[in-house]
């Protein structure tokens, strides 16, 4: 029974979607089916499109999976479990089988995460007499302010100080504190296309139209920005998402021109920065920013761990007051728990931060290596790589006639998840995206090896 209160400011689409995702955190478990959209739209009497945004940000969060004519399940990777080992719902008759491999595009292994040194940090955090009687501070508690301030200037060429810096609780929380920033005076924001679908959905459920801008080898089409009357854009320059090319240096100063001249606001996604296995990453489009125009996104959940829910924003010294009005106004405090913040802190401050990235590197660039060498040694000439060097994943796409909607069935029959492009941006954007960050090194040759074997299975059909 879910509480929903139409008398509240809050969208019943987010009561609802936190309705929802605090009984699959604490009661359901993986492969349940939820009721169907019109079900809870009849029960609660709101309407299909409410339960559809809630559904719809469960998906993107990956909490929940959608399986084709059969409706949602709480998604199997929510589960922690042992290497190849998780449950799994069958399309065909939601029977519960074995999962083998699966090819999830952004998944750590569970023993990547340092969980003794975690522990032992933990403990020392809750030995330093810290005030759980109070609430903590709006942005985040000071010392992992300083801590993240230092990291960014050092690593990523960030100019800023720990006054800019918002702690937030994962992605989408970053991203809806920034459409609550502009929603009074900007109503549409450009988006990269194909680009990260969760963004678009959080800016258009705020009521943003949405300006899908190209994507070509350099990244962003900046002219296309340029015919636009957009003044806010999203990018992911670092390593573009899906496609993961990188904007180069000349594209970045005209994109900053670019809002310099219209008085424009950039949002820059530093989507897999610390991921990058072939070459070092170009520096924040943020650090060349002499105008106070970029909004500095970051993550923790790539290199350390998703479930902890932890990102940043670096805001422009121009939205800091309006940050500070808005918190006041809407009652805003940062949603990440005082435990977890003291904890990172220590991580950081005592150099485990900048260790695990070296560590996760490595690990990772095997893993890519290993993959890469082994799609083109099984697959040979029936694919072509279109994306590769850095994230969790190596995107693949068939040179030959394939229904890969068929093959994701017939791979989801013999316990192999795979995930197509065509599930976020339908068939004008079609590939297959090849997680590695979940498998162990040993996993993958023989993950290849058993999808080429349904592969040909399916050609036979």
């Amino acid at each position: 029974m879910y509480v929903l209160d139409k008398d509240i400011n809050e969208p019943l689409y987010i009561q609802l979607y936190n309705a929802i995702k605090k009984e699959i955190t604490h009661h359901l478990k993986a492969g349940a089916k939820l009721p169907s959209v019109r079900k809870i739209a009849l029960e609660y009497k709101i309407s299909k499109n409410t339960v559809e945004l809630a559904y719809k940000q469960l998906y993107a969060e990956g909490y929940i999976e959608s399986i084709p004519k059969s409706g949602y399940f709480v998604a199997d990777t929510l589960l922690e479990s042992h290497h190849d080992s998780t449950i799994m719902q069958k399309a065909h008759d939601e029977t519960k089988s074995t999962l083998r491999y699966d090819f999830f595009p952004a998944r750590l292994t569970n023993d990547a995460f340092p969980l003794k040194l975690w522990k032992r940090l933990f403990i020392k955090a809750m030995e330093a007499q810290l005030d759980f009687g109070a609430y903590g501070d709006r942005q985040g508690e000071q010392g992992l302010r300083d801590e993240i301030a230092k990291y960014l200037i050092k690593s990523r060429g960030v100019v800023c100080d720990a006054s800019q810096i918002v702690v937030c609780g994962g992605f989408t929380d970053s991203m809806n504190l920034i459409a609550t920033l502009f929603v009074k005076e900007l109503h549409e924001i450009a988006i990269e296309y194909p680009g990260y679908p969760v963004a678009g959905k959080i800016f258009g459920d705020y009521g943003y139209a949405l300006l899908p801008i190209d994507v070509n080898h350099n990244g962003l089409e900046i002219d296309k920005l340029e015919a636009t009357d957009a003044k806010l854009v999203y990018i992911t320059p670092s390593h573009q998402y899906p496609t993961g090319v990188t904007m180069p240096i000349a594209n970045r100063i005209k994109l900053l021109n670019w809002a310099k001249r219209t008085g424009g606001m950039i949002i820059e996604d530093d989507y897999d920065s610390e991921l990058r296995y072939q070459n070092r990453p170009i520096p924040s489009l943020q650090g060349l920013d002499n105008d106070d125009r970029v909004i500095y996104i970051g993550t923790f959940s790539k290199s350390l761990a998703p479930a902890l829910r932890v990102s940043y924003l670096v805001l422009p010294h121009r939205s800091i007051e309006r940050y500070k009005t808005i918190c006041q106004t809407h009652h805003l405090r940062c949603c990440v728990s005082l435990s977890t913040q003291k904890t990172l802190e220590l991580f950081m401050k005592e150099g485990h931060w900048e260790r695990h990235l070296r560590k996760i590197r490595t690990l990772n660039r095997k893993k890519h290596d290993l993959m890469k060498e082994t799609l083109k040694t099984v697959f040979k000439d029936m694919i072509e790589i279109i994306s590769e060097g850095g994230g969790l994943a190596i995107i693949i796409r068939p040179t030959i006639d394939i229904n890969l909607q068929k093959l994701r069935a017939n791979a989801l029959k013999e316990g192999v998840k795979i995930y197509l492009g065509s599930d976020d941006y339908g068939e004008a954007w079609e590939a297959l995206r090849m997680g590695f960050g979940g498998l162990q090194e040993r996993e993958i040759i023989d993950a290849i090896k058993l999808l080429k074997k349904i592969w040909l299975k399916t050609l036979d059909e």
